[in-house]
């Protein structure tokens, strides 16, 4: 498909991905960001990446092909199971492992596993790409309880309940640093760092309400194990805020300080440790725990005045 988008002051400063995706029919973002990186699509004659903000008076023009999403492909991965019914699957996420495809890590997802073990997780949804009923994610390095829709029914429930904030989800932090508060309150918005489009920052003008909740359960060699509760669901959003509170997670290497580590830390320190939410069938109030990963165990056990309950 040839595309020739003349850049107007309607649209300047919209991502170049963005605008011919939302220009182009029958397009996936994902296509026209191959495109862009193959350099099919040009700017005003010039290669550009795909974050590139477009001004008024450039000429946008090239060709992307009309890409059909596949289903994803089942992998013999294991899973951690923590509960299962006809209608969900609720699962512990290891740390390390990607909850979905995409750019660099196209297999060996979350989204491929449960495939495997739950083949008709393909037809429970339309998006795309597709999402094989995942309805909320982790971060790669972040362990913990994701639950998983079964049906396009509890599917469609439970992104409802997620939109609406009718989800409870409750995790282990340890951040960097002595808290000396028994408990807290960060509302600080959050929004996509202007310049790094992989990060997220509160010093952003597109930024969106956030808001965290924490309290101390113990200390360890200079370092606090916090537990966090979200009101708000942000990408990133406890790294972040706890980053401006100028406690960083431990092994944080996006947000928190390169040096002078007092643990050698194998990863972020967040798991989520416990999901609670209406059941989609039967309606009623459902709470699932996840148990600490051994790599965050061994660090937190230490921890002085420790009180998980």
């Amino acid at each position: 498909m040839k595309i020739k988008i003349e850049v107007s002051e309607m649209v300047m400063g919209q991502r170049l991905d963005v605008l011919v995706t939302t220009t182009a029919n029958n397009v996936t973002r994902g296509a026209v960001t191959r495109a862009i990186e193959r350099g099919d699509i040009l700017v005003s004659g010039h290669r550009k990446k795909a974050a590139y903000r477009v001004k008024p008076g450039e000429v946008v023009e090239g060709i992307v092909g009309s890409e059909v999403e596949l289903p994803p492909l089942g992998e013999s991965i294991c899973l951690d199971l923590i509960y299962e019914d006809p209608w969900i699957v609720v699962v512990n996420k290891p740390p390390g492992l990607v909850v979905l495809p995409g750019v660099g890590n196209p297999s060996g997802t979350l989204l491929n596993a449960l495939i495997h073990h739950f083949p008709d997780l393909n037809g429970v949804n339309c998006d795309a790409p597709p999402r094989g009923g995942i309805v909320h994610r982790l971060d790669k390095d972040t362990s913990g309880a994701i639950v998983v829709a079964k049906s396009k029914r509890s599917y469609e429930f439970l992104q409802k309940e997620f939109r609406y904030r009718r989800v409870r989800k409750l995790y282990l932090a340890l951040v960097t640093g002595l808290i000396n508060e028994s408990h807290g309150r960060i509302a600080l918005p959050i929004g996509r760092h202007p310049i790094h489009r992989k990060r997220m920052t509160i010093n952003t003008k597109r930024a969106r309400p956030a808001e965290t909740r924490w309290r101390v359960l113990g200390q360890i060699q200079g370092h606090t194990l916090v537990e966090v509760g979200l009101k708000t669901g942000r990408t990133h959003q406890i790294r972040v805020h706890f980053s401006a509170l100028g406690h960083p997670l431990v092994g944080d290497r996006v947000y928190g300080p390169r040096k002078n580590r007092q643990i050698q830390e194998p990863r972020q320190m967040l798991h989520a440790g416990s999901l609670g939410f209406r059941h989609p069938w039967s309606g009623k109030s459902v709470e699932f725990s996840a148990p600490i990963p051994g790599d965050m165990l061994e660090m937190i056990k230490p921890c002085s005045n420790l009180h998980l309950g």
